[in-house]
């Protein structure tokens, strides 16, 4: 890849999971990577792997942050900004807080959860899009903006009982997607989100590398065959998502749904 055509990607939630398979895959595309996250174990595991083949500082860095503390998001975004000269070309809105997924009942759910999850899902993203906005409009040396790419979740419109605050803040994601493509197109700035389905990643992570674990590893053929595209999603799949998002300029306001065709199929109760 030219230096021409390498983007710059912020990513928050870097340091496992999606987030981290993509800033991998990014980086051996030859892009460069500003990664974030609060887990300060993973994020160190994930710098340290990195560096064996790309240099951190010029090639990618990495940024402890608590997107729960609207300083931290100033200061990485500083940060971010410095080490890529002031031009962000994507930021993804990636980080989620996933305590309540399946486990919180809504009579006895507590606030420090709903704000938790509201204050990481959907609060961050838009301080971190405020930002990032002026890393990434269009100006006089720059007649095309960059983008903002916002990580939803089918969860946004399926769910399951006791999610009420991670779907409430996946839902939310694509009205602030939808809105701020609106309000950002004046400055060149294109909004899109990105809804997963089950994307299988537990071996992205510091524990998985240890043991050697390989992303099929766990899955059943089951877990396959319940996907009209036969197998369980990959991060790949992610980075393809990113990939049209970032580079199609006619596209701006949209959601594209990676999910294997999962919430299109209808699913019975078992006899």
């Amino acid at each position: 890849m030219s230096a021409s055509t390498a983007r710059n990607y912020l990513i928050t939630g870097g340091a496992r999971g999606i987030g981290r398979g993509l800033s991998r895959l990014l980086l051996q595309s030859g892009h460069r990577v500003c990664i974030l996250d609060n887990n300060v174990e993973e994020l160190d595991h994930t710098a340290a792997t990195f560096s064996k083949k790309y240099t951190r500082g010029r090639d990618f860095d990495t940024v402890t942050c608590n997107l729960r503390q609207p300083s931290e998001i100033t200061s990485a975004v500083q940060s971010a900004s410095k080490l890529f000269d002031g031009h962000l070309d994507v930021l993804v809105n990636n980080a989620g807080y996933t305590a309540g997924v399946g486990g919180a009942n809504i009579s006895d759910m507590t606030l420090e959860l709903w704000h938790a999850t509201l204050e990481t899902n959907l609060t961050a993203p838009m301080l971190m899009s405020q930002h990032c906005t002026p890393l990434l409009a269009k100006s006089s040396s720059r007649p095309s903006g960059g983008n903002i790419i916002h990580i939803s979740s089918t969860r946004a419109t399926m769910s399951e009982p006791d999610s009420e605050a991670y779907a409430t803040t996946k839902a939310g994601l694509l009205g602030l997607s939808q809105s701020m493509a609106v309000s950002l197109a004046p400055r060149g700035v294109r909004v899109n989100a990105i809804i997963p389905g089950w994307i299988h990643v537990e071996n992205e992570c510091k524990e998985a590398d240890e043991q050697g674990r390989k992303w099929e590893d766990g899955l059943s053929e089951m877990d396959h065959a319940w996907h009209l595209t036969g197998r369980v999603g990959k991060v790949e799949d992610i980075l393809r998502a990113v990939q049209y998002l970032s580079e199609n300029d006619g596209v701006t306001g949209t959601e594209m749904v990676v999910d294997g065709g999962v919430t299109r199929k209808m699913v019975y109760p078992e006899e």
